[in-house]
């Protein structure tokens, strides 16, 4: 809105033009979402579900029973006031914000429901929201029917036709949605790993894609829109910022479905907006093993049934619990401190040697 406005209003004050600078936007919108969310937070849990508290952990899965949970749904519409103010979105990009909010609101009502929805109810609302995004992006980014890609350790620039990168794109979105959404089980250890991932991705989407001398440096694509996304990237990461605040252990609130799931979407999505439908796995490598390595190890057990092994219960593989932040406590004694400390020491280090691997190695 600020942008348009300023478009309008600079013939009359020449220092409304710098609502067009992307970089004030960006800024602006971390800010705002990251006071409000301070401020409107404890005004607001009050209305918020309370966890159940989950048996089956134990003690330590007891310590959340009666605490608001659903945070997450709270949080995305607090940024969304911010959204609209600070982020000059085209309609193919307001149609990808709108689906996001829709896996936020799919997660909200599994944390409000008396009955937990089944995982293949859930699986299959989650897989429309990423053919409906990944169709979104191809729609509004593709130029003459194809989408302009770039892959790691491969140098140039490819086409990619809608039946191979939508369905490449809905994988992507799907599978880190699902991983973020196991990965929060520990006081601040899935908003903390995103928030680092979506402030990367800003700069990622603003000085490098976005920013021609240094896109040329890269041999990569320069994305116009990029910028733009930039500042919805961080205005979320603002919003979720000001949460963490609360979150923090021992925490007063819970973010729930509603926020896992929105924030793992808007990672794989921002991720896609880069060109690089695989740089999430750089980007955001702890919480993809973390929560997706459960995935990774139930397909590895039944290849292995079926190709005749023979993996009894001592076996490593069957050891190791998942999401990895369970195993850590559960097998390794450490603590939600602990946990939360030393994932993010590893998303510092691995990220950005993954990432120069991933950009420079081309």
């Amino acid at each position: 809105m600020l942008y348009c406005l300023s478009e309008l209003l600079t013939p009359y004050w020449g220092p409304f033009r710098l609502f067009q600078s992307h970089a004030l936007l960006l800024a602006g919108g971390a800010f705002t979402a990251a006071f409000l969310a301070l401020f409107l937070l404890p005004k607001l849990w009050t209305f918020l579900p309370h966890d159940h508290g989950k048996a089956i952990l134990g003690r330590d899965g007891m310590k959340s029973a009666g605490k608001p949970t659903g945070a997450g749904f709270l949080v995305t519409l607090i940024c969304l006031p911010a959204l609209i103010l600070f982020a000059p979105l085209k309609f193919w990009d307001v149609m990808v914000v709108a689906a996001l909010y829709f896996a936020m609101l799919f997660g909200y009502l599994d944390d409000r429901s008396q009955v937990p929805w089944g995982e293949l109810r859930k699986g299959l609302l989650d897989a429309v929201v990423s053919i409906a995004i990944a169709m979104f992006i191809f729609f509004g980014h593709a130029e003459n029917g194809h989408m302009i890609v770039w892959l790691p350790f491969v140098k140039g620039l490819y086409l990619a036709p809608w039946w191979i990168y939508v369905p490449v794109a809905s994988f992507v979105l799907w599978f880190t949605m699902n991983a973020t959404n196991c990965s929060d089980g520990v006081d601040g250890l899935a908003g903390t790993l995103t928030t680092i991932t979506l402030v990367m991705l800003a700069v990622i989407l603003y000085i490098v894609v976005g920013y021609r001398p240094v896109a040329h440096y890269f041999l990569l694509p320069v994305y116009s829109e990029s910028a733009r996304w930039a500042i919805v990237v961080m205005t979320v990461a603002g919003g979720f910022g000001g949460y963490l605040w609360y979150n923090a252990e021992p925490s007063k609130i819970l973010m729930g479905d509603a926020g896992s799931r929105f924030l793992g979407i808007l990672v794989a999505t921002a991720s896609l907006m880069t060109g690089n439908p695989f740089l999430v796995v750089a980007i955001a490598p702890v919480v993809l093993v973390n929560g997706g390595g459960g995935l990774g190890k139930l397909v590895l057990l039944r290849f292995a049934k079926k190709a005749g092994f023979d993996i009894g219960e001592d076996n490593v593989i069957r050891k190791i619990r998942f999401p990895l932040h369970d195993h850590c406590k559960k097998n390794l004694g450490w603590s939600n401190a602990q946990v939360l400390m030393r994932f993010v020491l590893l998303q510092l280090i691995v990220m950005p040697i993954l990432l120069i691997l991933l950009v420079k190695i081309r």
